[in-house]
């Protein structure tokens, strides 16, 4: 299966009063074409700002990003807009992500008359057929955001972001907003919608539960470095990193026969501004040793199954 989205030590860092905050620090993974890996962590953790600089909203540092096999971490001008087309974003905040002074119809036109590649009857059509397919009724064309409920409005969220036939989506806590019966709809919407064009996502949310349901691959995020990823299922099967244990361990259960163990943590959050070298978790973690504070890799521990964390053998 070919990759689409192809991260090599990915970094992006912002200066702060107090020093460089390494909000992203050497990432790298590879998402496949039609595939949605998901992007977990606590907040704060830089899933959002991963995704973010891979789909060049951000400059990144340093590190190196290749979709379709094309380098595009420095590209501009002309070269970033034909990107864009095939690069998209869904907002967490459906309300804020849409322009209050346009209506529905306009927000959905808009990227369609900015690539000037279709005719004004084609809009026309393309609109129809978007509102259709995500579910928005004809009566609501000329409703504004501030008229709609959260739902409908990342509905447009939805079909603005599908309107150019994108390749990838970046999927920014999408449902995060919503109630949990819309969050359902949503995500079906997400997926039917990937089934029929073959869509390829990174589906960045704090909701384990969320993340197992759409998700093909996951990678657990801490302080802006990867510890963990793996296959959804195997990941949640037999998890390796003592952070991605304490993340699962927090998730409710209703097995009243069988609950959950819950791993509480304790000790002091790492800095992400000038951190040291090191496992950024090594504070918190019950396992640490003068090991982990040298520099950690992602080793391959089981088939597809990765792991920074040098006493990860020892422990399962």
């Amino acid at each position: 299966m070919s990759s689409l989205i192809e991260i090599k030590n990915l970094k992006k860092y912002f200066d702060v009063p107090a020093g460089t905050n390494h909000a992203v620090d050497d990432i790298t993974m590879t998402i496949q074409k039609g595939k949605t890996m998901g992007i977990v962590g606590e907040s704060g953790c830089g899933k959002s700002t991963l995704g973010r600089t891979v789909i060049r909203l951000h400059e990144p540092t340093d590190g190196q990003i290749l979709f379709n096999g094309r380098d595009i971490t420095y590209a501009k001008g002309k070269e970033l807009r034909k990107i864009r087309e095939k690069m998209q974003i869904i907002f967490q905040d459906p309300y804020a992500s849409l322009n209050p002074r346009y209506s529905m119809d306009e927000i959905i036109r808009e990227p369609l008359k900015e690539s000037h590649r279709f005719t004004r009857q084609e809009i026309d059509e393309r609109v129809d057929e978007l509102m259709d397919r995500v579910g928005i009724e004809d009566r609501l064309r000329y409703a504004y955001p501030h008229e709609l409920d959260g739902g409908r409005r990342q509905r447009v969220g939805i079909a603005r972001a599908i309107s150019l036939d994108p390749d990838f989506i970046m999927c920014d806590e999408p449902v995060s907003a919503l109630d949990v019966s819309i969050q359902a709809q949503i995500l079906n919407l997400m997926m039917d919608l990937q089934a029929e064009k073959n869509l390829t996502y990174m589906f960045v949310t704090h909701d384990l539960s969320v993340v197992k349901h759409i998700s093909n691959d996951i990678s657990v995020m801490y302080l802006g470095q990867l510890v963990e990823t793996s296959p959804s299922q195997k990941l949640f099967d037999r998890p390796l990193h003592p952070y991605t244990k304490a993340l699962l361990s927090a998730i409710p259960s209703t097995d009243i026969l069988h609950p959950m163990k819950r791993i509480l943590l304790k000790g002091e959050i790492t800095s992400p501004i000038n951190p040291e070298p090191g496992c950024r978790f090594a504070k918190r973690c019950p396992y640490a040793t003068e090991a982990c504070k040298q520099p950690q890799e992602l080793k391959e521990m089981e088939k597809d199954h990765f792991v920074s964390c040098c006493m990860a053998e020892k422990i399962n």
